[in-house]
């Protein structure tokens, strides 16, 4: 297992238990199981539906409101029909692209889906200030609906070329290692300030649907918190059936599995009986009026049943030189916020920390996502998203097949207009109550990472705090002193705000450059403690395999040069210098697959 260096330090394997020499003898670490469900592992088929349908909820809310959000600068909101399928083909899409990254990607179970950050250089490029130029009545003829509908495909197709340019930007920076190659510089104090931010980015959206309706947010939130902490538990006997015949398959945490569902239901079940009594108002101006179940009828009306998105649907994407590097702002973002995704995921999931080679292949990924999202016309770029790593450290299910179901669902509800339609009638308030919950779990996993820092440093408490407060203080200003950024050059000018107001890049920058630049041990940096952060969990789950493809790695081990390949799964692992004395890291060396 171990190639002796001296006669004190010796290299073990990250994929192999870390033993440490304790005077008497070697001592194995205590291992404790930190999930209901490893990435690996196969939940029952019905339990795998369930939870993967859970993550679909979870997803949804920001799915179906970010189309609605573009529609108006689109110029197509006036269309029911067309924005209905805008949603389906949103759905659509990103399930593929959900399914290419849990299968081919980082392999940890993130959804995928549209990005925020898309936004700001996307209704730049539209110029919103300038109203539409065309609008349609019930008395508008054919031929204005024809120009109206034209008007607005322009616009989607130049929104189309400017994510599918930029996203080339990511497949670079992903597939050829230099987003991995930065991660040797990376430790606990960059990640944790840039998760949590991921955490705290979400605080106006939340508060804004929350608030439309807070009875209703807070039934949400009690409901959820009553099932996943209260009666996490409780373990219910579930049916199966075996070749004709009928048994218990043994217990199960329902509440704690299904805390979001459960919720979820319930709340719609009372607004739907509060709708129809009365109890909500009718009229638009009165508080609580969001809450209501019967908002989006007419969608349900307009949609079709069946609706098949294609790429170049609204025609040939149109790129600008313009268009495309505004978009790269966004990119960068993203990056930045999907990495961080990936760590909180990692270790919600009970796996390793992505190594490498696993992040490449991630961000590859998603700028592979993008370029689908652009030519299918979805109008925004795709991302990890951070609710549903909530969701996996609230259940404790880190099972990548639940993803790979809840990918098959968008899909298919993406190509059943009805069905989208249907879900997008859950009130705002509810969305707003699911993430309180659930990016307040993201927030608190990314502070969980100064466990294996020395806070009693003031060189640590220094770089986290100002990191942190740096990370909202600057988006905050830049998101409402816009017009004080001009430069002369527009493209730039987009640039400069998308990074400005991107709370994980300003804080994950500042960490990132001071925790390498500012002196400091690495057991002061928490460098030591946070490469060996899983190894007192069970060896199934410490090994970096979930992090192999799903197939052909017998024959990539046996091809030599694949280890100079930075997204595959043979690129340089890294193995754990251990002292034998005290069992400290004293660094790391990059080795291939035979050790070497």
């Amino acid at each position: 297992m171990a190639a002796q260096v001296d006669n004190s330090i010796q290299i073990v394997d990250t994929n192999e238990e870390v033993q440490c020499e304790n005077g008497d003898g070697r001592q194995n670490m205590s291992k404790k199981k930190i999930v209901i469900f490893d990435v690996d592992e196969r939940p029952h088929w019905y339990l795998a539906i369930v939870l993967g349908f859970q993550h679909f909820l979870t997803f949804f809310g920001s799915g179906f409101t970010l189309p609605l959000l573009l529609a108006g600068p689109l110029c197509m909101d006036q269309d029911q029909l067309a924005v209905s399928q805008l949603m389906s083909t949103a759905f659509f899409i990103e399930g593929i692209i959900t399914l290419l990254q849990v299968t081919f990607g980082v392999r940890l179970p993130v959804v995928q889906g549209g990005s925020i950050a898309f936004l700001v250089p996307t209704f730049t490029l539209l110029n919103t200030r300038d109203e539409c130029q065309v609008s349609i009545t019930q008395n508008s003829t054919k031929a204005d609906m024809d120009n109206y509908t034209d008007v607005w495909q322009i616009r989607m197709r130049k929104v189309q070329g400017a994510i599918i340019g930029a996203s080339f930007l990511q497949i670079l920076i992903g597939f050829t290692g230099i987003i991995g190659f930065l991660l040797k510089f990376i430790g606990p104090v960059t990640v944790a300030p840039v998760v949590a931010l991921v955490g705290l980015g979400v605080v106006a959206p939340a508060a804004a649907m929350a608030g439309q309706h807070w009875g209703i947010a807070s039934l949400t939130i009690v409901l959820i918190l009553l099932f996943s902490q209260f009666l996490g538990k409780v373990e219910i006997p579930l049916l199966e059936w075996k070749r004709g015949k009928c048994g218990i398959a043994g217990k199960t945490p329902i509440f704690r599995m299904f805390p979001i569902v459960l919720g979820t239901l319930l709340t719609w079940l009372i607004a739907i009986i509060f709708t129809t009594s009365g109890v909500f108002p009718e009229s638009p101006s009165t508080y609580g009026y969001a809450a209501r179940t019967d908002l989006k009828s007419y969608a349900i009306e307009e949609a079709s049943w069946f609706y098949i998105p294609y790429p170049g649907q609204w025609g040939l994407p149109i790129i600008t030189l313009a268009g495309v590097l505004g978009m790269f702002s966004a990119v960068i973002a993203s990056v930045i916020e999907s990495i961080g995704d990936y760590y909180a995921t990692a270790r919600v999931a009970g796996a390793p920390p992505p190594p490498p080679h696993a992040v490449n292949r991630g961000i590859g990924m998603e700028g592979l996502g993008c370029i689908l999202a652009g030519l299918w016309g979805t109008a925004n770029g795709t991302t990890t998203f951070s609710q549903n790593a909530g969701l996996v450290g609230l259940t404790r299910v880190g099972s990548r097949v639940v993803v790979q179901i809840c990918a098959l669902i968008m899909i298919v509800v993406g190509m059943l207009g009805k069905v989208t339609a249907l879900f997008s009638s859950i009130p705002v308030p509810i969305v707003g109550g699911i993430l309180c919950i659930l990016f307040g779990t993201v927030l608190a996993v990314g502070l969980s990472n100064l466990q294996y820092v020395d806070l009693n440093s003031p060189r640590n408490l220094l770089i986290i705090g100002f990191s942190l407060i740096m990370g909202m203080l600057i988006p905050y200003w830049a998101g409402n002193n816009r017009e004080l950024i001009e430069t002369g050059i527009l493209e730039l000018d987009q640039v400069i705000v998308v990074l400005l107001t991107t709370g994980m890049f300003i804080g994950g920058l500042l960490a990132f450059i001071m925790d390498n630049i500012i002196p400091g041990t690495i057991e002061e940096r928490g460098l030591v403690a946070f490469s060996r952060q899983y190894k007192e969990d069970d060896d199934e789950i410490n090994s970096l395999d979930v992090y192999d493809l799903p197939f052909g790695m017998t024959l990539l081990r046996q091809l030599k040069w694949t280890q100079y390949i930075p997204f595959s799964p043979t690129y340089a692992r890294k193995r754990i210098i251990v002292d034998e004395k005290d069992g400290y890291n004293v660094g790391t060396v990059e080795t291939n697959e035979n050790g070497v």
